[in-house]
């Protein structure tokens, strides 16, 4: 995961490998909706490797978008947001 410079709201470009094969995603998330989604637990990075572990465990990587905002995910899974804090690595540097 690389998180795009000078972007508001902060974008990051994240690479996910499985089985030979790679999908690409841009993804936003601002510093209120990070701190909402976690409680202040976790950093942007961190925060954002968690929605995309949480994803994994629900479809493969092909369905996910390939641009989004972290916050769309609750459209699709309304628990994203209850159970997002779970999936937090403290220390992830992802």
């Amino acid at each position: 995961m690389r998180r795009r410079a000078d972007s508001d709201p902060p974008e990051f470009d994240v690479t996910v490998s499985e089985s030979g094969t790679e999908t690409r995603h841009r993804v936003t998330l601002s510093a209120s909706d990070s701190r909402r989604l976690t409680g202040a637990a976790c950093s942007l990075d961190q925060c954002v490797a968690a929605a995309f572990r949480f994803l994994l465990e629900r479809e493969p990587k092909e369905a996910i978008l390939r641009r989004f905002d972290i916050t769309v995910i609750a459209r699709y899974f309304p628990e994203f947001e209850a159970q997002l804090p779970r999936y937090v690595v403290v220390g992830d540097g992802s």
